[in-house]
């Protein structure tokens, strides 16, 4: 549902970097270029149709080897996507495969 219009807005350079992000990107040696590749490249592994403002997914991409999270929100009215957090997945909260949460 929301991987074809993200792609789109990608495409647009409809993005919107929250303050949050870019201070973990630069805590984290996670750059833009990244984030965008993880954007168009990743999967979409969680959707949160009720999140406010505006519904949001969690996708898993890599840097390099590295597997990389990013939470973003979607506004389909205005057609922007609001790059929220981004971290690198850790196994003690996430499976191996970094796409399921551990219980």
């Amino acid at each position: 549902m929301f991987n074809d219009l993200l792609i789109q807005l990608v495409k647009k350079g409809r993005l919107r970097w929250q303050k949050h992000a870019l201070e973990r990107m630069l805590e984290r040696d996670i750059y833009r270029s990244d984030v965008i590749s993880v954007l168009e490249n990743g999967e979409i592994i969680e959707e949160y149709s009720e999140d406010y403002p505006f519904p949001s997914v969690l996708i898993l991409g890599y840097k390099e080897k590295t597997p990389v999270h990013v939470v973003v929100g979607i506004d389909k009215n205005n057609e922007w996507c609001y790059i929220i957090t981004v971290y690198k997945p850790d196994k003690e909260h996430f499976e191996p495969n970094f796409k399921t949460r551990r219980q």
